[in-house]
């Protein structure tokens, strides 16, 4: 391309949903002349929210990229989802971006989702401006949202623009460096006039003016120096003061607007130019093939050729898309790289600019740039491509454990394979997504962020791939144990005329710390059983552990001992003695007080403050044992539980109803312990039902 790597920008939009980042990202697009009317979300005529299921819930579902020129710069946009259930596209994006437009909605304040957003820019080293949006709006409050941001983030917050009324009389802002008023016109075109600052906000303005100028020259000594002095400093040097002052975050700067009615819009455009960082202000770091950390500072010529795949789309028809991101160098089509992550050679074929739904191929791509290129073989999202010597390998993008699984089942039967290859598709273009086969209840499960999630996988297998399928809930894998020590006999014995089956075994059943799996113990002495039976001895025991006495499941933590028995010999074979076995083992466990066993998951639940008594009420109603509880941030609370996975199938769905969707959980599992018997007698009963 041929704009300088010192005027590019790669920014995303982040925020809670709702909150009206696309909108923004629509009117950025339009000012900057990139389309010829603004793309609405309602209408259905956006080009970054543009897939089937993005138009029927009105929202972003997965990180949208689009670029514009604005005077002379370039900038490539990231629009990400800000609900809860694909949070996890923000973060892949923000592996690839230098700076974040966070935008907080002036009527609605900062809700959970924008905190969760700003912790991860905060995480992945961001540069951030803050964007009041809906100033408009009948309950917009300027001062009250600025307040409010800064003690929520943590952070210095410094207005750039103040709105010039608010609500019903919102009508502009006034920038502050200059003292300018922009009065907009009320069609949504982004035009308007640039007047000096209206006399009844002057006194305001200055205010706001002079707290910025005292917060910008501590980026500069000299400039420190000289307004201290009472010299007059100029707005080019407090424009460089300031781009100084946010690059080495000693304060995060706040523009105000209305994206739906594109006001403000130009400013916050100007601004991403003048304030946010270029590629050349972030060191990248990776690691060579060994692991060793590597550093290299961006470069655009001249160097070696390396890049990213952060994103990938695979349309049936038209094939892969990956989404590179340029830290080095620069590539053209027809050129051969080697994927460092999994050795492999590729060929770019062609280069494109994406356009939201859209491509536009073009000739080159060189550092600070973000392109897509088609149909790599052997290329995965988080894989690095290099040219040249440098065999640089990139972490690949962090993992959020789901926290929903449900058992997934195809409507027809000859679509149990096209399942499987459609889940890997989608398991590419969407990190998080699994789909695994659970060997304990032989279900297929599907597993994601939640039940809005879950609904979208669905309906892209059937309109990508034509599998339709249907979700229940999925089986526990209970197991079953023994409480106490039994002996017992297993005899086979078969005569039919011929040759007969004969196999005699003694077995002692005896219980194992809970985790400690199995344990096989010969004890035969004498020949009573010959040596070449007893793995036929094991097996049988191993396959009658397969299905318990309690319920058919599984059974775990038991010793066996085999201490006596007889054989034929004639009759006797390995087969005898694998069914005398069985047949011991069942016998003997249900003399050893057998038992039903629970998955028990360790969970952390993190909450507003005044959500921590429901929730807590909640887990002991579901079985649960609060096992600690910690402040986590202004506001919020980390619960710390156990809980039997039986009761909790559903609590990604009931926790977003009763925290109003603030609320959010991870869970692993912790261990297995007995079921309670009356929860027993009822899980006995439904499996002889479903029997």
């Amino acid at each position: 391309m041929d704009i300088p790597i010192e005027k590019k920008r790669n920014i995303l939009l982040t925020s809670h949903n709702g909150s009206g980042k696309t909108t923004l990202a629509e009117s950025i697009l339009f000012n900057a002349g990139m389309t010829d009317k603004r793309g609405s979300v309602d209408d259905e005529s956006s080009v970054l929210d543009n897939t089937p299921e993005e138009k029927k819930r009105r929202m972003t579902l997965s990180a949208s990229l689009h670029h514009y020129r604005w005077d002379g710069f370039h900038v490539n946009i990231i629009d990400t989802p800000g609900y809860s259930n694909f949070f996890h596209e923000a973060i892949g994006a923000m592996d690839v971006v230098e700076g974040a437009v966070v935008v907080v909605s002036s009527a609605g304040g900062i809700k959970v989702g924008t905190e969760r957003a700003w912790e991860y820019t905060e995480k992945k080293g961001l540069k951030r401006m803050v964007f009041l949006n809906k100033m408009d709006h009948e309950r917009a409050e300027f001062d009250v949202r600025l307040k409010e941001a800064e003690e929520v983030f943590g952070k210095k917050m410094l207005p750039l623009t103040i709105p010039a009324g608010e609500r019903d009389g919102f009508r502009g802002v006034v920038e502050l460096l200059t003292m300018k008023a922009f009065i907009y016109d009320d069609d949504g075109s982004g035009k308007f006039k640039k007047t000096d600052c209206p006399e009844e906000l002057k006194d305001h303005a200055l205010e706001r003016r002079e707290a910025l100028i005292e917060a910008v020259v501590e980026a500069d000594d000299t400039l420190t120096e000289r307004y201290l002095e009472g010299e007059e400093l100029t707005v080019d040097e407090l424009t460089r003061a300031l781009r100084s002052a946010v690059l080495n975050d000693m304060f995060v700067p706040v523009m105000c607007g209305s994206a739906l009615k594109n006001v403000g819009v130009n400013l916050l455009m100007d601004a991403v130019n003048l304030y946010m960082p270029s590629p050349l202000d972030r060191e990248v770091f990776g690691t060579d093939v060994s692991g060793e950390p590597i550093g290299f500072e961006t470069q655009q010529d001249d160097t070696q050729f390396i890049a990213f795949v952060f994103k990938t789309l695979i349309e049936p028809f038209a094939g892969r898309l990956s989404f590179l991101r340029v830290y080095s160098g620069s590539v053209s089509p027809d050129s051969t790289v080697l994927n460092t992550t999994r050795d492999v050679k590729e060929k770019l074929s062609h280069l494109y600019m994406v356009e939201g739904g859209r491509t536009r191929e073009v000739g080159s791509a060189s550092a600070g740039d973000i392109v897509a290129t088609a149909k790599l073989k052997d290329t995965h999202t988080g894989d690095t491509l290099v040219a040249g010597n440098r065999k640089v390998v990139f972490a690949p993008p962090e993992r959020i454990p789901a926290v929903l699984s449900y058992a997934v089942t195809p409507k027809t039967k000859g679509d149990e394979e096209k399942l499987h290859s459609a889940m890997e598709k989608l398991m590419e273009e969407d990190p998080g997504v699994e789909f695994r086969r659970d060997d304990e209840t032989k279900e297929f499960l599907i597993s994601g962020y939640g039940q809005a999630h879950l609904e979208v996988i669905v309906e892209r297998l059937k309109r990508k791939y034509g599998c339709e399928v249907e979700l229940q809930r999925p089986k526990i894998p209970y197991k079953e144990t023994i409480r106490s020590t039994a002996k017992a006999q297993g005899k086979y014995k078969k005569q039919s005329g011929g040759r007969g089956q004969y196999g005699d075994t003694w077995l002692e059943l005896s219980p194992l710390p809970r985790g400690a799996g199995f344990e096989f113990v010969d004890n035969i002495v004498g020949g009573v059983i010959p040596r070449q039976y007893i793995p036929a001895v094991e097996k049988g025991v191993r396959e009658a552990m397969q299905s318990g006495v309690v319920a058919g499941y599984p059974v775990v933590d038991v010793k066996v001992r085999l201490y006596d028995g007889s054989h034929h010999s004639v009759d006797s074979s390995d087969m005898a003695f694998k069914i005398a076995a069985s047949m011991g083992f069942k016998k003997a466990m249900e003399a050893a007080d057998p038992v039903l066993l629970e998955p028990i998951m360790k969970m952390e639940i993190v909450v507003p403050e005044e959500n921590m008594g429901d929730i807590m009420g909640d887990i002991n109603a579901r079985r649960g044992r609060i096992q600690g509880v910690e402040s986590r941030r202004a506001g919020y609370t980390t619960v710390k539980a156990l809980v039997p996975m039986a009761e909790i199938i559903d609590y990604a769905s009931d926790l977003k109803g009763m925290t109003a969707d603030k609320g959010t959980f991870t869970m692993t599992f912790s261990h297995y312990q007995e079921v309670p018997p009356h929860i027993a007698e009822k899980v006995k009963s439904a499996v002889s039902k479903e029997r």
